[in-house]
């Protein structure tokens, strides 16, 4: 074989992500990594895309920051805080129990067209522009307590995903945070590792 079509299929190679290059040492093929899985959020933004899913705002009002919200919001403890809590379901099926406090500020009065874009969705898949700036989630496995349970209408002591959510604004000062509790048998997260699939083998998995 000449260089260059050696050359050739090695590209071919690294492109598919079969193999590795290391100068000075060579070429050699590529071991499954599971630290290079990373999990999507896309089933969730999926149903927040779909028309037929309906969103409750179950409860709306000011409450006092206890410690832990106090702590991630900046502030002190007893400071003013909006709390909002949401019911997203579908064909009557509670999918997801959203929950969260943001900074009050009464020269800000703000309005639930506004809070909506700290609804996940808000972070996720507005424009630019048209939501906070930017965020942190954290996802964690969690059993359900009585009130979430209760909400999403599963036994307590389900399993669902716990997604903490914190937002800010443009001079990254902390502005939301909450909780959006998915149901288990509701989502799954699914990823791939290694080499891509043929097309023909995509389409039957």
């Amino acid at each position: 074989m000449s260089p260059m079509t050696v050359r050739r299929a090695i590209n071919i190679l690294l492109d598919r992500q079969l193999v590795t290059t290391t100068q000075g040492k060579g070429t050699f093929v590529r071991s499954l990594e599971l630290s290079e899985a990373v999990f999507r959020l896309q089933p969730i933004t999926e149903v927040l895309d779909d028309e037929s899913v309906d969103v409750s705002l179950l409860e709306a009002k000011i409450v006092p920051a206890d410690e832990r919200v106090a702590t991630t919001l900046g502030g002190r403890v007893g400071d003013r805080t909006i709390l909002m809590r949401r019911l997203i379901s579908r064909a009557g099926v509670p999918l997801m129990y959203q929950m969260e406090q943001l900074v009050y500020d009464e020269s800000r009065p703000l309005v639930e067209a506004q809070l909506q874009v700290t609804l996940l969705k808000g972070l996720l898949r507005a424009a630019p522009g048209e939501s906070m700036p930017g965020g942190e989630l954290v996802i964690e496995a969690v059993s359900l307590g009585p009130e979430e349970a209760a909400i999403l209408s599963v036994p307590v002591g389900s399993p669902a995903f716990c997604l903490e959510q914190t937002f800010y604004d443009f001079d990254g000062r902390p502005v939301s945070w909450g909780r959006l509790f998915c149901r288990a048998d509701q989502f799954r997260l699914r990823t791939r590792i290694g080499a891509p699939l043929p097309p023909s083998v995509e389409e039957d998995v």
